[in-house]
């Protein structure tokens, strides 16, 4: 390139990129082609005349985020900054984070599951705000009550204040998450109503779920924890590492089979995966092993977190 080339090229990345003109006012102005001028453009940044790079706003971890999506093959992953030093603290934030992410992709007619008992779901339903963009939104409870029959009331509302905020209608699971027997659990699904949620979850669009480490949340064993030690034990053993709605599984996110899975109503591991939008919300150290599994397992397309998750798991992957 000739030296009146290479000025050229200069002078038209300056009067674009310092001094804000646009591709026609510059092509005016040197008398060339609005063509030649995203030529010289284009070829400024090829040979490294300009070089653009992206500074995110404070607050933001792009780059993780990223770095985690490549990992564990998701289609998001949202990281907040967050002590993990506080869980009520870090719930909030989880939530708050959540909540803007159903807000802003919520479609009409979503088919929208909610599990009934989770600490980062209360908060995600929280810090919701009424969306009025999607219409015909159906929201699914994809798990029974869980503990003392106050569970049951709990799961019922926190159904209805989402199918209220997403403008939709609410279809309960009226049950408790976990019953004395595989023949209690059986008759309860043949109830009319029980079979009509049920048959939802199949046709789920987006699926939202804490993420559970094997040892209960403060907030589920307040519940009543109906979980047995020698049943944790158990799936410890089997080598549980955390849960989905009820459901355990391992290290590499396969279900553990067990007397409690035999026990419990609610949504399975193969439908959360099935789901083509399935968010966790989960954070914090308990839970690194948990999340770490679920993603290996493919049971989440998107990932709410905190910034010291997701660099261990990150770290560890």
């Amino acid at each position: 390139m000739s030296t009146a080339d290479q000025r050229l090229l200069v002078r038209v990345a300056r009067l674009y990129h310092e001094d804000g003109l646009s591709q026609p006012q510059i092509a005016a102005q040197l008398t060339l082609s609005q063509a030649k001028v995203s030529r010289l453009l284009k070829q400024a940044v090829t040979e490294g005349v300009v070089r653009i790079t992206i500074n995110p706003p404070a607050g933001l971890n792009i780059s993780l985020e990223e770095e985690l999506r490549q990992r564990f093959g998701l289609a998001e992953a949202i990281v907040v900054d967050a002590s993990d030093d506080d869980e009520v603290s870090l719930m909030h934030a989880l939530g708050s984070a959540a909540a803007l992410h159903i807000e802003t992709t919520v479609r009409s007619r979503d088919v929208v599951g909610i599990s009934s008992w989770s600490s980062t779901l209360l908060a995600t339903v929280n810090a919701m705000r009424p969306v009025r963009s999607a219409e015909g939104v159906t929201v699914v409870q994809t798990l029974g009550g869980v503990g003392d029959p106050g569970a049951e009331v709990y799961a019922t509302e926190l159904t209805r204040r989402m199918a209220r905020l997403l403008h939709g209608s609410p279809v309960f699971l009226p049950v408790p998450g976990i019953v004395g027997s595989s023949e209690a659990r059986r008759i309860l699904e043949d109830d009319e109503f029980v079979s009509r949620a049920s048959s939802l979850f199949p046709k789920l669009t987006v699926a939202l779920a804490g993420i559970g480490a094997l040892e209960p949340s403060p907030l589920l064993a307040q519940s009543g924890n109906v979980f047995d030690p020698s049943e944790l034990d158990e799936l410890g053993a089997r080598g549980a590492v955390g849960d989905v709605c009820l459901r355990f599984f391992d290290a590499e996110g396969n279900e553990v089979l067990g007397g409690l899975r035999d026990r419990v109503i609610g949504v399975s591991l193969d439908q959360i995966r099935a789901v083509p939008r399935s968010i966790a919300v989960a954070g914090g150290a308990r839970k690194v092993n948990a999340i770490r599994g679920a993603l290996t397992g493919r049971l989440v397309t998107c990932l709410v977190t905190d910034r010291t998750t997701a660099e261990t798991l990150v770290d560890t992957a």
